[in-house]
């Protein structure tokens, strides 16, 4: 009785472990097959991730296969930190959930915590970075690496923008600003940081809601704005920067590939 109970689990366990496998190897195939992979990590790593998907799929198939031809093999004693078939319950609940539950856009939320309030950005290294594209055909991060590359407001004064992002409303501005922002991944969602350039408007902002996607044709100016201080959270300073005064605005559906990529 003792060793068929003994078995009985290891072949509990073992189901666990197949089913684990079989269902992170779904996942990450899911992801790469509907275009998810773009909300989490960094495309040159998709193809890396596509193949690990593969492989969990084999590796489950053949651990399935050895259960149902009863080729089990006894399992060596090892030192675990979780109880037997915890840690294989625990990976196949989160896969199970990961295909359930899908996954979603940095917001605004995440932006203001990760400090997008100090833009213009110096997080960037600006050093290494070209560019001849011509102003009204920068992306906003080209804006944001041009601005950070020579950072005098002035120099940029009348230039043409058409730039795309999502709205983000800092409490510090004026009620006829927004700013407009997006996050850059350099390895996964993880490590994202937000960039954005504060965009004039000739109307309240209330008109553009917090993380609504829009497309802003304009003009640049600088302007002198209110920022929060990094060190006295509540303390306001001004700051010289670049804004773009908005001729023309769109508003978008969210992009399928929403992030910007360094």
């Amino acid at each position: 009785m003792r060793s068929k109970s003994i078995s009985n689990k290891q072949k509990i366990f073992s189901w666990l472990e197949g089913l684990g496998l079989l269902a992170w190897g779904t996942l990450l195939l899911k992801y790469s097959f509907t275009g998810q992979y773009k909300l989490l990590i960094h495309p040159n790593y998709f193809s890396l991730v596509l193949g690990s998907g593969i492989v969990l799929i084999i590796l489950g198939t053949i651990k399935v296969k050895s259960i149902l031809n009863n080729k089990l093999q006894k399992n060596s004693e090892h030192i675990s930190l979780f109880p037997p078939g915890l840690g294989s319950s625990l990976l196949l609940l989160v896969a199970i959930a990961g295909l359930i539950i899908p996954p979603k856009i940095l917001t605004s939320q995440t932006a203001l915590k990760r400090g997008v309030g100090d833009l213009p950005l110096t997080t960037i290294q600006p050093q290494a970075f070209r560019t001849a594209t011509k102003p009204e055909e920068r992306s906003l991060i080209e804006w944001i690496r041009t601005i950070n590359a020579y950072p005098e407001p002035d120099a940029y004064s009348g230039q043409p923008a058409n730039i795309t992002g999502f709205v983000l409303h800092l409490p510090e501005l004026p009620d006829n600003y927004i700013m407009l922002s997006r996050f850059v991944i350099t390895c996964c969602a993880v490590d994202a940081y937000p960039i954005g350039i504060p965009v004039k408007l000739d109307a309240s902002r209330s008109n553009y809601p917090v993380d609504s996607w829009l497309t802003v044709e304009g003009i640049a100016i600088a302007e002198t704005l209110p920022v929060k201080d990094r060190i006295e959270t509540n303390a306001i300073t001004e700051k010289r920067s670049v804004v773009i005064e908005a001729k023309a605005i769109e508003t978008i559906p969210t992009p399928a590939d929403p992030y910007s990529y360094r």
